[in-house]
């Protein structure tokens, strides 16, 4: 789509109609983020007019290049090229901007908006999805390019702001692009010196040229309002692709913020609020803007449109893609499958075999290791996994039999992503949505907090990502209360659209990670113990696992419930039976998934958790979350407190987290 050289008044119009229309839709809406997309309308009229490769008439293209909105907030300028452009982003849609139901919202989001690659909004992260867009296009080109045929040939391109080079995330991420050289990467920083406070002096003096040089990246620095210099700054950043030490680029843009309003630009006046009717009229007059609100001219609305020209390139592909399939049918096949999220066939037939060989291991096992064990009999069924760790690979033991670590010139489906919590999980959700792989990371639970907002990302963009994270509580022993889990899972079960798994033996673990490779649309989080666990299931409960909580040992004339998760269900199997010794009857539910069980139906779920029994909890966790099934009349067993330097044992004892305890509840509730 290269080459569509317009003359430079009328670059400059088509530039204003972004201006334009980004301050109607937030007058209109009474809020609204004007000044990024004033300051950043130059740039992007050379970069959607004159490189980008997309089809608005088929925003899936498989190799269209991918363009990321990181500073989010300027939502508008988004906004404004997808409709001039072609996408089915009609003109009432501009007009209900920041409104109920409508496809343009106060921040751009994937899903609702067509040509919308990722939901931004939390600065830094879209640069990182970006980082993860642009290694998944390379990956997928050294797996499936051949020297006669390069059927994902594609760059991703990413705008930033200040706020998005604060933010900590994007010197993880950016580092990492650096040391990996995805030269087919290319950020443009809108660096106008203003963000909510006011000028950026006072708190941001970073040499960001020089830090990004740090990094490996080459560096480009440009008028971001000198139309032919941005040209030749893209081609130049391109360009980088071809060689073999080729760089990831930054494109340092000087921009006046809110550039065309005579009052307010280059103030943090324009930052976030509407200019208002008279500024605008100012605004109007300084531009040379003579239409009224939401209205383009058919000059400027034909230059803008990329319909044709996005076609022909898809055309052209589809005719490179057919001949590549001609030529390795396999590969081809393979490919198509991948980018449509599908699994393989294979995977959902080879299940039931799978599961009855590892519900037939007696040994105790750590379900850390269990998740090992089962990445080595699915991996091979699943050649879109990616994994990775953030340099605990030996203690997530998130790698497999066979897998291939990822470098800078090399392909593999197993990186280690270094100490980037964060900036592994937004590289993660990039990878997914990009398509072609199911990706997943590990950390110690306790530091999903580093990660979290991308976690939380990931939920909110329905993709399919998978969260390993071990160590899941005081049971780590040693490390002490720093490293040992107590609020993590409560908290993260209360995500939206995020299924949190704490398995208690290898079978639970692997059914997990089934139901998370199975998922389309979200996110997983599987909670693994440090410390050995006993095998409680059989390979006839695999139905029931799959539902999140289940009846794992009853007792006829129950008085009692006991629901228990990962390692603290032993503890509820060594209650049944001294209670039972005692000739008191109870059930114990293994509740790996709270999030499956509760979209289960209700008749299910009472059939499980009858209301007439008392019920009693016991999890190595904050307590407060199991309130929600053992009511008033029920008790909860577990930790309030931060934890202690000490050995397993000692701990659980200490702390009060043992069987005996659930004995005594079960008697005080009955």
């Amino acid at each position: 789509m290269n080459g569509n050289q317009p003359t430079p008044e009328l670059a400059q119009k088509m530039a204003n109609a972004i201006r334009i229309l980004a301050v109607d839709a937030i007058e209109k809406a009474k809020s609204g983020h004007p000044g990024a997309p004033m300051g950043m309308a130059d740039i992007a009229e050379v970069l959607w007019n004159r490189h980008l490769s997309h089809n608005p008439a088929n925003p899936q293209w498989a190799n269209r290049d991918r363009f990321i909105l990181s500073n989010g907030h300027g939502s508008m300028l988004i906004y404004a090229l997808l409709h001039l452009s072609g996408y089915d982003l009609p003109m009432e849609e501009i007009k209900n901007f920041r409104q109920l139901h409508s496809k343009t919202a106060g921040h751009p989001e994937v899903g609702i908006t067509p040509g919308v690659e990722t939901t931004t909004g939390p600065l830094g992260q879209g640069i990182s999805n970006a980082v993860g867009f642009a290694l998944a296009e390379k990956l997928l080109a050294q797996e499936f390019n051949q020297a006669d045929a390069a059927i994902v040939d594609h760059m991703t391109y990413a705008f930033l702001g200040d706020g998005c080079l604060m933010e900590g995330i994007s010197h993880e991420a950016c580092a990492f692009a650096g040391t990996l050289r995805l030269s087919k990467l290319v950020a443009f920083w809108d660096d106008n010196g203003i963000s909510i406070d006011g000028h950026v002096e006072g708190w941001f003096t970073d040499d960001t040229p020089k830090r990004f040089e740090a990094y490996g990246w080459n560096v480009l620095s440009v008028d971001g309002h000198d139309a032919a210099a941005i040209d030749a700054a893209v081609q130049a950043a391109k360009a980088q692709s071809t060689l073999a030490d080729g760089k990831p680029t930054l494109i340092c843009c000087k921009t006046v913020i809110g550039k065309g309003s005579p009052n307010k630009q280059g103030t943090h006046d324009v930052h976030g609020a509407a200019l208002g009717a008279a500024e605008i009229a100012a605004t109007r007059a300084a531009l040379g803007w003579e239409h009224a609100p939401f209205e383009i001219p058919a000059d400027i609305a034909a230059a803008w449109n990329a319909t044709a020209r996005g076609q022909a390139a898809e055309a052209a592909w589809n005719e490179r893609f057919a001949a590549y399939r001609a030529a390795y049918p396999e590969k081809a096949a393979e490919f198509e499958r991948r980018m449509k999220g599908d699994l393989l066939p294979a995977f959902a037939e080879q299940l039931p075999t799978i599961f009855a060989a590892i519900a037939g291991n007696a040994a105790a096992v750590a379900t850390r290791k269990a998740s090992q064990n089962a990445l080595d009999v699915l991996a091979p069924l699943l050649p879109e996994f990616f994994g990775g760790s953030a340099d605990l690979t030996g203690s997530n033991l998130t790698n497999f039999k066979g897998c291939v670590r990822a470098g800078r010139d090399t392909w593999g489906n197993h990186l280690s992503y270094g100490v980037r919590e964060f900036g592994m999980a937004a590289i993660m959700n990039g990878m997914a949505l990009h398509g072609g792989f199911i990706p997943y990371g590990g950390t110690f639970l306790t530091f999903s907090d580093y990660s979290r907002n991308a976690v939380r990302m990931a939920a909110l963009m329905k993709q399919r990502v998978i969260h390993v994270f071990t160590h899941d509580s005081i049971g780590l022993g040693e490390d002490g209360p720093t490293h040992q889990s107590v609020e993590h899972i409560p908290s993260l079960r209360i995500i939206p659209n995020l299924d949190v798994w704490r398995p208690a033996d290898g079978l639970e673990t692997a059914v997990a990670w089934a139901s998370a490779v199975e998922r389309k649309d979200g996110p997983t989080a599987l909670c693994l113990s440090r410390q050995n666990l006993p095998r409680l299931t059989t390979v006839e409960m695999v139905e029931s696992i799959r539902k999140g909580g289940y009846v794992l040992s009853d007792m006829e004339g129950a008085k009692a419930v006991i629901i228990a998760t990962g390692s603290e269900l032993e503890l509820a199997m060594q209650a049944q039976a001294t209670l039972k010794a005692e000739g008191i009857a109870t059930r114990v539910v293994s509740m790996p998934s709270t999030n499956l069980f509760d979209r289960q139906s209700a008749e299910y779920q009472a059939s499980v958790l009858p209301l007439s029994l008392p019920t009693i909890a016991i999890e190595a966790a904050h307590p407060d979350f199991w309130h929600k099934y053992t009511g008033r009349t029920g008790a909860v067993i577990g930790i309030a407190t931060f934890g202690e330097s000490a050995p397993a044992k000692d701990l659980y004892n200490h702390f009060g987290i043992t069987a005996a305890r659930v004995v005594e509840a079960v008697k005080k509730a009955c």
